[in-house]
């Protein structure tokens, strides 16, 4: 995460090619890959703790030496890893409970 207070931005593209802009809330490596987790810019961090589905979930692919953001295929994946993300998220903004 960045620790400068300027937001971290990224713009992707969705199928029809219109363009989108997310602040990039996390990242994290663990065994099962590398993951972001991503924030429309309209919506707050404080918005996001308070409404979980609100935030996306990808995963960071190399392909072709390049790095994309691939949708995560696996429930059980997807699940461990929005746990890990969401508990971080809850850290920074309520303490540990």
């Amino acid at each position: 995460m960045n620790q400068d207070n300027k937001a971290d931005l990224i713009t992707l593209l969705d199928d029809d090619n219109v363009a989108h802009e997310f602040e990039i809330i996390d990242e994290i490596q663990i065994d099962e890959g590398h993951f972001m987790m991503l924030l429309p810019t309209n919506r707050s961090p404080e918005e996001l703790a308070l409404d979980p589905d609100a935030y996306y979930i990808f995963e960071i692919a190399e392909i072709d030496g390049e790095e994309e953001l691939m949708e995560i295929e696996d429930d059980e994946v997807y699940d461990t890893v929005a746990e890990i993300f969401e508990d971080r998220l809850n850290d920074q903004f309520f303490g540990e409970e």
